[in-house]
């Protein structure tokens, strides 16, 4: 009995042995084999010739935000759902797969399209304004080129003008508010480079370009004591032929400035400029005064 006992502990630390040397199997393999079985799962489907399986399967795929499986399995029914009472609500999830997964290009297109193909149903007001939204989602840094901020303007105002009683009205106008604020920053950096880089004409030119651009900013007075700011450093380094003309130049932005921004905290500092301005004028006309009594 005893032997057996001892044969029968043997056999399971023998067998413990053998399972504890028996090599583990890689964790990125089982993740390797399990997305592995996901996608032939999904080719299955994909395949499949079965119209109603495959539809179900692209709703339950969007019901879990799997929105590129979703996405791949509706585009692939299009030709045999067009007609179908589904076809309509299905053209519109193509939309929201293409934007949840921020394809926005793709996106705005296939709204635009739905608005085309639909344009009494009940979700074209919402695609309308998808469409602006994915543009004003494809905005850029403020350094790049802004063509989507000012697509997304235009379409925010013309779906205001389309919708003006539409809740989503006020988003459109919030929308709008902030790329006008981008666009103005990126002329705004475009101007400051300018004065920076020592192109002070430029930046002058720039900074009136900004203040007429945007003239309910609040930063409207700043801009404009830019352009002050950016005339006199011109006028101050000028050939002296030149300097009456520019100085001039500077004075009539300052008296500008006064008129327009009457509350404006700046205006201390505009004064300043004109005074400076005004007396290195008198300075430089006393001494074109001496030279003509001399000669």
């Amino acid at each position: 009995m005893l032997c057996v006992s001892v044969l029968l502990v043997s056999c399971f630390h023998h067998r413990k042995l053998a399972s504890s040397n028996k090599p583990k199997e890689d964790k990125t393999d089982k993740t390797a084999k399990t997305s592995t079985k996901k996608s032939n799962k999904f080719a299955s489907i994909y395949k499949s010739k079965d119209v109603e399986f495959k539809y179900q399967m692209a709703e339950q795929y969007y019901a879990k935000k799997k929105y590129s499986n979703a996405q791949e399995l509706f585009e692939s029914l299009v030709p045999s759902l067009k007609g179908d009472a589904r076809y309509e609500d299905m053209y519109y999830k193509i939309g929201y797969c293409y934007y949840y997964e921020k394809d926005y290009a793709n996106a705005e297109n296939i709204f635009k399209t739905f608005t085309e193909y639909f344009p009494s149903s009940s979700k074209s007001e919402e695609c309308e304004y998808m469409r602006a939204y994915c543009f004003y989602r494809q905005s850029p840094k403020v350094e790049l080129d802004q063509t989507p901020t000012n697509k997304a303007m235009n379409l925010m105002q013309a779906f205001i003008n389309t919708h003006p009683t539409s809740p989503r009205s006020k988003d459109a106008s919030d929308i709008m508010d902030k790329c006008r604020e981008k666009l103005e920053l990126k002329e705004y950096k475009s101007a400051e480079l300018y004065y920076n880089l020592g192109h002070y004409k430029a930046s002058a030119i720039a900074f009136g370009t900004v203040s007429e651009n945007f003239p309910d900013s609040k930063r409207a007075d700043e801009y404009k004591l830019e352009v002050i700011k950016a005339y006199f450093k011109y006028a101050d380094e000028s050939i002296e032929d030149k300097q009456v003309e520019r100085f001039q130049k500077v004075l009539s932005e300052c008296s500008d400035f006064l008129e327009r921004f009457t509350d404006s905290k700046l205006t201390n500092e505009v004064k300043q400029y004109k005074n400076q301005t005004t007396n290195i004028l008198n300075k430089i006309k006393n001494e074109q005064a001496k030279k003509t009594s001399q000669q």
